[in-house]
């Protein structure tokens, strides 16, 4: 029993720590326009891009030019 309850908590602590990861983050964009994502977004210099989830769970991408600033909350 003692080896179900040790499961139970390393699952627990694994998700609780995942979940503090998380920082919401509003994309403010040069027409004033504010995107909110997920998590803070990833710039791919490659691309040029920022790349990032929307709340509703759409993966979205929007060129560094358009974006003004970037504000965890």
């Amino acid at each position: 029993m003692t080896q179900r309850t040790l499961a139970t908590f390393m699952l627990a602590l694994g998700l609780a720590t995942l979940a503090g990861c998380a920082s919401p983050t509003v994309i403010t964009l040069n027409d004033g326009r504010e995107i909110q994502a997920v998590d803070t977004p990833e710039y791919d210099e490659d691309t040029g891009f920022y790349e990032f989830e929307q709340l509703d769970g759409k993966e979205t991408r929007v060129n560094k030019d358009q974006v003004r600033t970037v504000k965890d909350l």
